[in-house]
């Protein structure tokens, strides 16, 4: 109905009969419809926000966009009754999948959400890695290679891309592919596809790394300073981005008279100790002041001044 109050005409003044909307000056009729843009259900709470009958919203991570029905399970059923719903729960699963391209594209998004639940991964992650699933089966690369490869090649390249730092020997402890099928897989859709896979910073790393080795806060301010710093001076050109994460964050412990070894915290970057001491030989002679515990700056430490370990 109008929400007008004067004649669009003659400016005069609107007056409601029935479902129409008249002028009383000159008689036109502004509105004639009584338009309920309401829902089209009815229920009897007093929530008018009820959910109710809107379905689950459409997503990238399943073959049909979550567009399909379900037979449930009712433990009330008893007997043949239940055989029957039984067969055509069998009947309807069988009947939703189209061809075996389908059954692969299910099998392969299967695949990426359990491995991003357990990565805990955002849901922009999931839908992106289907995508990119989806993207590499219409271009014919799964032909004579592993679902499980690409479904891990997928997420692992949409971390990549997406700059969110996970490790391809993490998506491997956790993928039902070993590392030469997603290496196979990620190659294949780095070379067919060109994917904007460029290196992570260095610094998406250091919380988690941190909080893996139990460090402070101030030890991640300082190995983040460090990061920075050896950004700028060229030094992450070249090099695991997570092994000198690893390296900034263990000069910080150093700086800050922590005991951290650098066998455990190479094992946290999940790189060598010997790709651990060649970050911290060149971070370690950086001019970056070292934060205190309470917040106060002291004169950082100068080379060879941290002892050797392991």
């Amino acid at each position: 109905m109008s929400t007008t109050t004067a004649c669009p005409e003659c400016d005069g003044r609107l007056h409601s009969e029935g479902t129409e909307t008249v002028c009383g000056d000159c008689g036109l009729v502004v509105d004639e419809d009584a338009i309920d843009r309401g829902p089209e259900w009815r229920h009897f709470n007093d929530d008018d926000t009820d959910p109710r009958r809107t379905g689950a919203p459409l997503t990238r991570s399943r073959h049909d966009r979550g567009l399909s029905t379900e037979i449930g399970r009712s433990t009330r059923l008893k007997g043949r009754k239940r055989r029957r719903v039984a067969r055509m729960r069998t009947h309807h699963r069988r009947a939703s999948i189209g061809g075996k391209a389908e059954r692969n594209q299910v099998y392969g998004f299967t695949e990426i959400r359990r491995l991003v639940a357990q990565l805990e991964l955002p849901e922009s992650v999931r839908d992106r890695a289907c995508v990119l699933f989806e993207s590499a089966q219409e271009a014919g690369l799964l032909q004579g290679r592993s679902i499980e490869g690409f479904a891990a090649a997928a997420t692992y390249a949409t971390c990549r891309t997406a700059e969110v730092s996970r490790t391809r020997s993490e998506i491997v402890d956790r993928a039902r592919a070993d590392a030469g099928e997603l290496a196979a897989a990620y190659d294949a859709l780095n070379r067919e596809l060109g994917l904007p896979t460029g290196p992570i910073d260095p610094t998406e790393y250091l919380a988690r790394f941190a909080s893996k080795l139990d460090l402070p806060r101030a030890v991640e301010r300082h190995a983040r300073a460090l990061a920075s710093a050896g950004a700028d001076a060229g030094l992450v050109n070249g090099r695991n981005p997570s092994g000198f994460a690893g390296g900034c964050l263990y000069a910080a412990a150093r700086e800050h008279g922590h005991d951290l070894t650098q066998r455990e915290t190479a094992e946290v970057a999940d790189v060598t100790p010997v790709t651990l001491r060649a970050a911290h030989r060149d971070v370690r002679d950086l001019d970056v002041a070292a934060e205190g515990d309470g917040g106060e700056d002291r004169e950082p430490r100068h080379a060879g001044s941290a002892p050797a370990d392991d």
